[in-house]
């Protein structure tokens, strides 16, 4: 089975340091790093040179389809700290129905469901997970929205740790219970993320927790990186023309960024970029507004609100850097109402039998608005991630009903 698992097998590593994603500044690789001495995001950095000699692009396409199967693109030195749940590669759903619908270019769905605790969540925590393995770490604390708790008491409690998970009072019930039932402590709290975050972050000192916030960590990202290189990989190392990505704390989008970049510092993409859009709430869109003001930094949100509470992410702490990948790849950010979230939901079940999360279905609900008003052409490629499975959340009341004890009348349910 050993040769068969990515996870198991011994692969050389190439990682360099880390670097205040602000200022450039070097840190040390292998010891427990959170945020650099700006207060900024730490990136992993690589020695690419000698990963583009160790490993071919044909190397690559003989092993295994799982996310493990780019461990010289990842941090974790030892298979023997690398905690996993069988994190498959996820697949592309094209969306012909749609794509005929809405007159445009090829639709594609990134159904990150699929994952272990079944959101995109897994990613990240897994490497977090692991390195927090590699490192010495026993004890995790993270705030979240709900899947990303669900992943770090998945992977956490499979490492053996001890992991604390705080909510907004809100977080859709599936996700507390799925958090405790895999074994961590939970607390609902009367505020959104931010206000977990600081609970998490007070707590440090005499908890003795190690913070795994978004980006407050460097491993997340590299986790997230997946995505980008399963897409390059996935679409015959040609990427698609156009990316909708759902953006809360913007994990993802950095993660991918990154991971294009580096593929083309080894010669396997060349320089054309999707244009990444970032799409928010527009009960919580800072991000958004951010950019349309040429921001570098984007301010809290104030009283923020949406049915897509992943994205529901008033501060972040890598605003900058989701800004960055938007600009450098001439891409937007744009915001949609829960109205059509909720109708785009609906649409996508109806005409591709595709179940989204409410912060997949914003994805869809924003390239129907954009192809609208033009800023994405009816002939441009696009994919939209689809971060969780539709199945956590709730959806419309069957009201329907039969008497099995009575004749059954065929012409009205043929009308029903």
């Amino acid at each position: 089975m050993a040769a068969m698992d990515n996870s198991n097998e011994e692969r050389p590593t190439f990682v360099t340091h880390l670097e205040c994603s602000l200022t450039g500044e070097h840190y040390a690789a292998d010891v427990v790093q959170g945020l650099s001495r700006e207060g900024r995001p730490l990136l992993v950095r690589y020695d690419l040179e000698a990963l583009a000699a160790s490993l071919s692009r044909e190397d690559l396409e003989r092993r295994p389809t799982d996310f493990w199967r780019y461990r010289e693109f990842l941090p974790v030195r030892e298979s023997s700290n690398i905690v996993s749940l069988g994190e498959g590669m996820t697949p592309l759903q094209p969306a012909p129905r749609v794509q005929e619908r809405m007159h445009g270019g090829l639709v594609t769905i990134k159904d990150e469901g699929r994952l272990p605790t079944g959101s995109f969540k897994a990613r990240g925590l897994a490497l977090a997970v692991s390195m927090a393995k590699e490192l010495g770490l026993r004890k995790l604390a993270i705030p979240t929205n709900g899947n990303a708790g669900a992943a770090m008491a998945a992977y956490g409690r499979r490492a053996g740790m001890e992991v604390f998970v705080f909510c907004p009072e809100d977080t859709p019930e599936t996700n507390l219970r799925e958090i405790a039932m895999q074994g961590a402590r939970v607390w609902r709290v009367n505020g959104l993320i931010h206000d977990c975050g600081r609970i998490v972050r007070e707590g440090v000192e005499s908890m003795g927790w190690f913070d795994v916030s978004t980006l407050k960590e460097p491993y997340r990202i590299e986790g997230k990186k997946t995505m980008g290189l399963e897409l390059a990989e996935q679409f015959g190392w040609k990427l698609p023309d156009v990316i909708f990505y759902p953006t809360g704390g913007g994990t993802g989008l950095i993660g991918m960024v990154k991971a294009f970049d580096e593929l083309e510092a080894i010669g396997w993409l060349g320089s054309k970029r999707p244009r990444m859009v970032a799409v928010q709430a527009s009960g919580c869109a800072p991000i958004v507004k951010a950019w349309k003001e040429g921001g570098e930094h984007a301010e809290e949100w104030k009283n923020a609100h949406t049915v897509a509470a992943g994205i529901r992410v008033p501060v972040a702490v890598g605003d900058f850097l989701i800004l960055r990948g938007i600009r450098s790849t001439n891409g937007f950010a744009t915001a949609v109402d829960d109205a059509e979230i909720e109708e785009a939901r609906a649409e996508m079940a109806e005409l591709e039998g595709i179940l989204l999360c409410p912060e997949g279905a914003a994805t869809y609900a924003a390239y129907k608005k954009e192809l609208a008003s033009g800023r994405v052409g009816a002939e441009e490629s696009v994919v939209l991630f689809n971060c969780a499975t539709g199945l956590k959340y709730e959806m419309p009341p069957v009201t329907e009903a039969l008497d099995c004890r009575e004749p059954v009348d065929y012409a009205a349910l043929a009308g029903s």
